[in-house]
């Protein structure tokens, strides 16, 4: 595999540079000095920034955007080998990495690297580590998939003392990585297009564990199931977080909600006699019981990294939240909106219990499934999930890298929901939907638009009407 020397600094070319992650790559390189060039479909906020730090950026993918002294071409696993600029890469015989190659590359400049994984959960709590390492002078370099206001964007780049990235399971990408800290915050069923079953995403997670050196440092949920199956031969420091603290080295007590859900509690940590240690009080800025579980991970890791809970404690309240993960968009006639990225059954679950927790007279959620893989495989999940809110609205199935090969559509899902007793609804286009909540959708209601795709749009487009 080829081997980017970092002290002399060439010409590199990313395919869809436009991408949250890869544009993010970019801009550390381009921090570092590399010539940076690539393309992408769209013109967005995250190209012209790039072109405005000194990257060529070319708006469709064509072999001649690959110029003469490129020495390595960089892609992601949605780019295919009929892409134009993959063969013309190939045929000129050009060095190729993925992402994730290039971003395991990286890891090893940093004297701490950590990634941060799980089928949920890591854009926020590598936002919340973030904000956490932002009140200390380790000068952290991040990596993170969603945009960040305290960073500005996705992606900050300091000295090379610590190192913070997100680390998907998808594809194996984790695999390519090189860390020597690691969160898991849990193991679910998903990207199911890749994996056969849970055993074979389990599997991958053990193997992602495996890369720890000895001297490395796993923080893991204990309570993940069977978790001793996955740690029992690591050779690593193993810390623990949870929901029981018999079986936890950090967990939460005494949790209350304020009137925005957001929670407050208590730390407790197991000590190695056995005897439980409080250490103090944390109050979180976003809402949500699974965040407790997620600061309870940096709580973990930043003490291992020396940090004090007062320093601790200060960035965690400090931290309000990325774009997409319970972000409220404003209201209109009285109707709270909210959107958020939830494309899972357990992110939708932790979504909609924060919504009881939020003042609202009725729920309202417009989903937009995510993949028809996903939606086909945790069909039944999704219908419980949902089934939470008092009202379902569902868009059509968002695509994203697959066709539609099993026949089904969100009319399965309605049936579903429906069913179990669930007031839903289906309409083809946004356009239908939103003159439908525009007239059903009533003072004190509070509306979510759900879903990784774009049904975003519908939300903003409520409050400009």
């Amino acid at each position: 595999m080829y081997e980017i020397n970092f002290c002399e600094p060439t010409h590199i070319y990313f395919i869809g540079i436009g991408g949250i992650s890869m544009s993010g790559l970019a801009e550390i390189l381009l921090q570092e000095g590399f010539r940076i060039s690539g393309s992408d479909i769209h013109r967005s906020s995250l190209t012209e920034q790039l072109e405005s730090q000194g990257a060529t950026i070319y708006y469709g993918q064509r072999a001649s955007n690959i110029e003469n002294d490129v020495s390595v071409v960089i892609y992601t696993a949605a780019i295919h080998p009929d892409n134009p600029e993959y063969k013309e890469a190939e045929r000129r015989n050009i060095a190729m990495l993925t992402r994730a190659q290039l971003l395991g590359q990286l890891m090893k400049n940093y004297k701490t690297s950590i990634g941060i994984s799980g089928t949920h959960g890591k854009t926020t709590t590598t936002s919340l580590l973030t904000q956490v390492l932002l009140e200390t002078d380790l000068d952290p370099t991040i990596s993170v998939g969603g945009i960040m206001p305290a960073i500005g964007g996705n992606i900050r780049v300091g000295s090379n003392k610590v190192f913070v990235t997100e680390a998907c399971e998808y594809t194996n990408s984790f695999l390519s990585f090189f860390p020597n800290m690691e969160i898991v915050l849990n193991i679910e069923e998903d990207h199911l297009d890749f994996f056969k079953d849970i055993q074979d995403i389990r599997h991958s997670f053990h193997k992602y564990m495996q890369l720890l050196p000895a001297h490395g440092i796993l923080v893991i949920n204990s309570d993940i199931q069977d978790l001793d199956e996955l740690i029992s031969d690591l050779s690593c420091q193993i810390i623990t977080f949870g929901s029981n603290s018999e079986f936890s080295d950090y967990s939460a007590r005494n949790i209350t909600f304020n009137q925005s859900a957001c929670a407050s509690y208590t730390v407790v940590h197991k000590k190695e006699d056995g005897s439980l240690e409080d250490l103090g009080r944390i109050e979180l800025s976003i809402p949500g019981m699974h965040n407790v579980s997620n600061s309870l991970s940096v709580i973990a890791l930043a003490r291992e990294l020396g940090l004090s809970m007062e320093t601790i404690a200060r960035g965690l309240h400090k931290f309000t939240g990325t774009n997409r993960r319970f972000e409220k968009k404003g209201e209109r006639n009285g109707v709270t909106i909210i959107d958020d990225y939830a494309h899972h059954p357990q992110e939708i679950t932790a979504t909609l219990n924060t919504a009881q927790n939020y003042p609202h007279r009725e729920i309202w959620c417009v989903f937009q499934p995510h993949t028809y893989t996903r939606t086909f495989s945790l069909m039944d999940d999704f219908a419980k999930a949902l089934s939470l809110a008092d009202h379902v609205v569902l868009a059509d199935i968002y695509a994203a890298r697959e066709t539609n090969t099993l026949g089904i559509s969100s009319k399965d899902l309605q049936k579903k929901l429906l069913d179990l007793g669930t007031d839903a609804y289906y309409f083809p286009s946004f356009e239908e939907i939103q003159k439908f909540l525009l007239k059903n959708c009533i003072n004190g209601d509070l509306l979510i638009t759900m879903g990784a795709g774009d049904i975003v749009i519908i939300g903003e487009n409520l409050l400009k009407q």
